[in-house]
């Protein structure tokens, strides 16, 4: 099946294009963004070299989605997804943190916690705490955001006194971070899932007005789990069920790969592919409650820039 690894698109009053691990931003005149997410896939901040069928469409259609069913809490900078892996907005200064929030002891701050570590970016976890286990209450953990290679953890004070981001937006962040936690918890639940931790990224637009960007609830920016027999399986100390990205590191460390110096990424045949592929597609019907409709892969690159072309001319 054709894949999207990169474009080569010329837009109209395009100013500037930047790369990352799996999106491709254009800004163009006017402070519009467009924003492409390919089908590439990245884990251990290594992007893979193959893609994954339908992966780019499955992001941008769960960020679309999660944009909308928040804007009635904070603004975002989507204004319109004129293909399904495509969205444009508007072009915002970013803030140079993610919102890092954790409602229970997973991942990360799980490796930390068996570590012997008690507090994570200045913030104290409790004592007698296994894997997996609800916080108290969440916890906002954030990290720096690097051009290059692995974000770093970092304090609220440190960011407020090296200036990162200002005291007084620093707080706003905060604030909607916790109500778009408490949103996409409460719309995970209906779905039967439980959002375990996730990440939201802010910018503020020309008129000084602070906005979600980027993706939002997606599997690759959040962790989730099954809700039903969640209780069951931490009392009898069991993994977790989880709906994430997760898999594909799995795969790769069973492979003898975990980004490492001097590591090659192991290859992905054709079947194990497809199945990423019908992984992400089950993680898309699960998390929105929807079935899953295909895009038309003939000519993704050349439907891709037909659609924004359109949208452009006639905006």
């Amino acid at each position: 099946m054709n894949t999207l690894l990169s474009t080569s698109f010329s837009l109209p009053g395009q100013l500037h294009k930047y790369t990352g691990k799996v999106r491709e931003v254009f800004t163009l005149e006017d402070d519009l963004l467009v924003m492409i997410a390919t089908d590439r896939l990245s884990a251990f901040d290594v992007v893979m070299p193959k893609g994954i069928p339908y992966k780019g469409q499955i992001l941008n259609q769960i960020a679309t989605q999660m944009l909308q069913a928040t804007q009635d809490i904070v603004p975002n900078w989507l204004e319109a997804t004129p293909d399904p892996a495509v969205s444009i907005g508007k072009r915002c200064t970013p803030f140079k943190v993610e919102m890092v929030i954790r409602g229970y002891l997973s991942g990360h701050a799980a490796r930390e916690y068996k570590a012997g570590k008690r507090e994570l970016c200045g913030v104290a976890m409790p004592e007698g705490m296994i894997e997996n286990d609800r916080f108290p209450s969440p916890i906002i953990t954030p990290a720096t955001k690097a051009e290059e290679g692995h974000d770093e953890d970092i304090s609220r004070e440190e960011i407020i006194r090296q200036g990162i981001v200002a005291e007084a937006d620093y707080v706003v962040l905060e604030k909607y971070t916790r109500a778009l936690f408490e949103r996409g918890s409460q719309l995970a639940a209906e779905k039967g899932l439980i959002l375990v931790d996730t990440k939201y990224e802010f910018g503020k637009t020309a008129d000084g007005t602070i906005v979600l960007i980027d993706e939002i609830h997606t599997p690759d920016s959040s962790r989730y789990f099954y809700a039903e027999g969640y209780e069951a399986r931490q009392k009898a100390g069991e993994a977790q069920k989880q709906l994430s990205k997760e898999f594909v590191r799995q795969w790769l460390i069973s492979n003898g790969f975990q980004g490492l110096e001097g590591q090659s990424v192991p290859e992905m045949s054709e079947e194990y592919i497809e199945t990423v592929s019908n992984r992400y597609i089950e993680l898309y019907e699960n998390i929105t409650g929807e079935g899953f409709v295909k895009a038309d892969l003939s000519q993704i690159e050349a439907r891709i820039e037909q659609n924004i072309l359109h949208y452009l001319a006639n905006r």
